[in-house]
């Protein structure tokens, strides 16, 4: 297996998610309508999105809209889970993210080594920020 990319689904507000996500990580975002892509679907699609896909290193997240009238259940099955460098770039990605969002755990050291904090963003999607402490003799 080369990857596990998360895949998100929003019902018509990709465009404004995926803009928010890339600014917070500072990720080069690719966007394409229903309309960009030339694909028919029921009235009040053109302007849904097909495909979005956000990209920072090796670092990739998508995400489309749902079809208008389609089931769609926000989603608190799954994570976003990354990885920091340091604690000062946890701490600016916490607050980035966590900007009208919510907060289920507050970042801090835990018992497996880690600095660690949990949030839900704006848009119900769940986030988890890891840092690995160094190890200690």
């Amino acid at each position: 297996m080369k990857a596990i990319t998360n895949y998100l689904n929003f019902d018509g507000n990709t465009r404004d998610a995926m803009t928010f996500y890339a600014k917070c990580l500072d990720a080069d975002l690719n966007i394409q309508s229903f309309r960009d892509a030339k694909i028919p679907g029921p009235e009040g699609s053109e302007d849904r999105i097909i495909h979005a896909r956000l990209s920072k290193g090796s670092a990739i997240l998508m995400a489309s809209d749902t079809m208008p009238g389609s089931p769609f259940t926000q989603g608190n099955n799954f994570f976003v889970c990354i990885d920091c460098e340091g604690r000062e770039e946890t701490e600016a990605l916490f607050k980035a993210l966590g900007a009208g969002g919510k907060v289920m755990m507050e970042l801090q050291d835990t018992f497996w080594g880690a600095y660690f904090g949990m949030l839900t963003d704006k848009y119900g999607v769940g986030w988890m920020f890891n840092h690995e402490l160094p190890k200690q003799s």
